[in-house]
């Protein structure tokens, strides 16, 4: 299950029957230059990592994600998003050895294909996203057990592929797929000791209101 869930996408989910009532009949989607989606994200690590010459794998979880458009026409947006924190499980062959916590954050372009009144409105995008780590803990009894682990802030391109399934006028749900590329150094102690690739695929699902 997602934690952390946003207080707007809790209130997002809770007005949205009432929304779709009131859509019920109404015109067009066009012209609407705002957009908010809040839903659920699986953030799962296609990459893993390397701490003083051994491979660590990297296990994700589902978070809660927020992400905000202007759109400047029908077609074209930019979107700001981000989730909230991922703990992402740090294990090898004898088991786990640490975690650290994930919070990516990115701004990109959209292209949504289509007119805004189509029923299935797929949508492709690019940009720049930025991950933090912190909460970097070695666990009890393991090879770094005692040690002090930092991972360094991973930061490079984003992919997005998606679709929107139109509801009314002002609303709409979600489904898209986000690929995060970039890497980040792994200290020990205060030493460089490795790298991380976590290179996530993030896929969520959510409820949009637009206007």
């Amino acid at each position: 299950m997602a934690r952390h869930l946003s207080l707007a996408l809790l209130g997002t989910l809770a007005l949205a029957p009432c929304a779709f009532a009131q859509d019920a009949g109404t015109s067009s989607a066009s012209g609407k230059h705002v957009a908010i989606v809040g839903g659920v994200a699986l953030n799962n690590p296609t990459g893993n990592a390397t701490v003083n010459g051994a491979r660590t794998n990297l296990d994700g979880e589902a978070v809660g994600a927020l992400g905000a458009s202007w759109f400047i026409n029908d077609n074209i947006a930019v979107e700001g998003w981000g989730a909230s924190k991922a703990g992402y499980r740090m294990t090898t062959g004898n088991g786990k050895v640490g975690s650290v916590d994930a919070q990516p954050y990115a701004l990109s372009g959209q292209y949504h294909f289509g007119s805004p009144d189509k029923t299935v409105r797929p949508f492709v995008g690019l940009g720049y996203y930025q991950m933090n780590y912190d909460d970097e803990s070695a666990q009890a009894g393991a090879a770094l057990s005692g040690r002090r682990i930092g991972v360094e802030t991973a930061q490079g391109p984003m992919a997005t592929v998606g679709a929107d399934l139109n509801l009314g006028e002002h609303w709409f749900a979600r489904g898209d797929v986000r690929y995060l590329h970039g890497n980040s150094d792994v200290s020990v102690n205060g030493v460089k000791a490795g790298e991380v690739k976590a290179n996530p695929v993030v896929v969520g699902v959510g409820i949009g209101t637009r206007w």
